[in-house]
């Protein structure tokens, strides 16, 4: 296929890596930041009927409405623009964002954040996708590791800055929504549409065989991924440990080993995903199971590591194995499917394990069984992924 003559070559450096990785934070920033503050907003909302079901539903809804709308988010990426696409949606998320600072509804502020889930979806989408267009090979696998790696460390963050900001009031955290609008500005100057393909009106069917087994993993995955995010503490509480500084420490522990493990990716990315999937699921299967067997607070910060490392090798790992062989017309509505996969994972994972725990017995018996089931999963990637899957660090399409 031929370039299209307007659009010229150009190379992204560091300045754009920067900035998409930072647009990449930002649904980490929706999902955790207003978590400490849930209890003053339960408290000021106690006269709404419902308040106690609703208030939660402030946090997790946009990752249900992400999971649903990434895929079509990936859509407008490919049929439109990444770049414009970005940069409305950065400043959408910065309004919508802000919106609670003077909304004085529970349901419209749930409304707010059904609309920032939409952002959110074309932000991640649009993020991972430019990063997979500008950078190849091993630089590609480098990278999506590194989105990982930020993540889980300004998840610890972000609970910080929630938990001080929250003192000044339950409204004071959701300021920080206007980083959005601030990291627009330098996108709208130093990030463009890659070279687009010669392509006729239509673009090419999405290649589901080729994405199908992924995302089901992935979907498996999300929830594996966000188990101990929501629960450690919960955990740690039922054994005992209620001061939130030792908590917090234990799971910044928890998210060292993610970051760990997500920048040794690049390293280990010369390795196939019928390689490192079983590593992945069967170290998040150990922590699991280590957490179950005993309520000794040492034992459970090991099995709290084993699982963020698991984990931190997984995420990567499951990406580029899903769209290292998109082309560039696929890439967009790839790479959506697979985000959408992922968050559809995480919002099930509290309620899944709520559930399983209320059968069971306890919620440590229920992390025990997600333990059998990443396990299992472990076992079966060796029979799911062919034998002749590329290596993670090869490029089949550009």
């Amino acid at each position: 296929m031929s370039l299209t003559a307007s659009t010229p070559i150009r190379q992204a450096g560091l300045t754009q890596l920067v900035l998409l990785l930072a647009g990449s934070c930002l649904s980490v920033l929706g999902a955790v930041l207003i978590a400490p503050v849930l209890p003053q907003m339960t408290d000021h909302f106690a006269g709404v009927p419902g308040a106690d079901a609703l208030v939660p539903i402030v946090l997790t809804v946009p990752a249900l409405i992400i999971g649903l709308t990434a895929p079509f988010a990936g859509f407008i990426a490919d049929r439109i623009d990444r770049k414009r696409v970005l940069v409305a949606a950065m400043v959408g998320y910065s309004i919508f964002g802000t919106a609670p600072l003077y909304l004085d509804s529970l349901p419209a502020i749930i409304g707010s954040r059904v609309l920032v889930g939409l952002c959110e979806a074309a932000i991640m989408t649009c993020c991972t996708t430019l990063i997979a267009d500008y950078w190849s090979g091993p630089r590609r696998s480098r990278y999506l590791g590194m989105q990982t790696l930020l993540a889980s460390v300004s998840a610890t963050v972000f609970l910080g800055l929630g938990g001080a900001l929250g003192s000044s009031g339950w409204r004071t955290p959701f300021w920080l929504y206007t980083v959005a609008v601030a990291l627009a500005v330098p996108m709208a100057m130093l990030i463009w549409q890659p070279a687009r393909p010669a392509v006729s009106a239509a673009l090419p069917p999405i290649p589901w065989r080729q994405l199908r087994v992924p995302c089901l993993v992935t979907l498996a995955g999300g929830v594996v991924f966000y188990a101990l995010i929501v629960e450690l503490s919960f955990v740690l509480d039922e054994v005992g440990v209620t001061a939130t500084a030792t908590i917090g420490a234990l799971s910044a522990l928890m998210s060292l080993a993610t970051a760990v493990a997500a920048g040794s990716f690049a390293k280990l990315s010369g390795q196939t995903p019928r390689t490192l999937l079983p590593i992945a699921f069967g170290l998040s299967a150990a922590g699991f199971l280590v957490i179950a067997a005993t309520p000794s607070v040492p034992v459970i910060t090991i099995g709290a590591v084993l699982t963020g490392a698991g984990t931190g090798l997984l995420l990567p790992t499951l990406l580029t194995w899903a769209t290292n062989g998109l082309s560039f017309e696929e890439r967009g509505r790839g790479t959506g499917l697979w985000t959408g996969t992922l968050f559809i994972g995480e919002f099930f994972s509290p309620i899944l394990i709520t559930g399983v725990g209320a059968a069971v017995g306890g919620l440590r018996p229920a992390l025990g069984l997600l333990g059998v089931v990443a396990a299992i999963l472990a076992v079966v990637m060796v029979m799911v992924v062919p034998r002749d899957a590329p290596r993670l660090n090869i490029t089949q399409v550009d």
